[in-house]
């Protein structure tokens, strides 16, 4: 198996545990955020998938990673719905199977550009940091969930 076909296969877990984990969240909660100043849960869904983009293009960029985290932030921070923080998860999981998906092992397997994120280590090791990434905000989503009495599924096995 090649690593482009091991991050693809990699990805589609990352994605269905988000999805199976989130998927009680409505729209209806988009807005919410457990106090002021947290992000909402539409903004945090909005963040992993800015986050998968962010990995991919800085992976794969002569200058490396975007540092500017406040246009980030502004970005993710203008997202008010849920269906719409949700469909850019999709194209953002999509866009990274498939610039991950056309890569050769030896392309994988480049160092990434110089500098604080992750600097020389192979372009293969944003998966490892897109997955941990994703399962850190699925699991703060969860909370959000509970705290409305919603109890989230086990996002390892489909039981619905």
């Amino acid at each position: 198996m090649s690593l482009a076909q091991q991050a693809v296969g990699e990805l589609a877990v990352t994605q269905d545990f988000f999805n199976r984990s989130t998927r009680e969240l409505t729209e209806t909660l988009s807005g919410y955020a457990p106090a002021p100043g947290m992000m909402t849960v539409a903004q945090m869904v909005a963040h992993v998938a800015q986050t998968i983009d962010w990995f991919v293009e800085g992976a794969f960029r002569p200058e490396g990673f975007d540092m500017d985290f406040e246009a980030a932030m502004k970005a993710t921070n203008a997202v008010e719905s849920l269906a719409d923080a949700r469909a850019w998860f999709e194209k953002a999981v999509a866009s990274a199977t498939s610039t991950l998906g056309e890569k050769s092992d030896a392309e994988l397997l480049e160092p990434l550009p110089a500098g604080p994120i992750m600097g020389g280590l192979p372009r293969m090791a944003i998966l490892g940091a897109i997955t941990d990434h994703t399962a850190h905000h699925r699991g703060a989503l969860t909370v959000y969930a509970r705290l409305n009495q919603i109890v989230p599924p086990m996002p390892y096995m489909d039981n619905a």
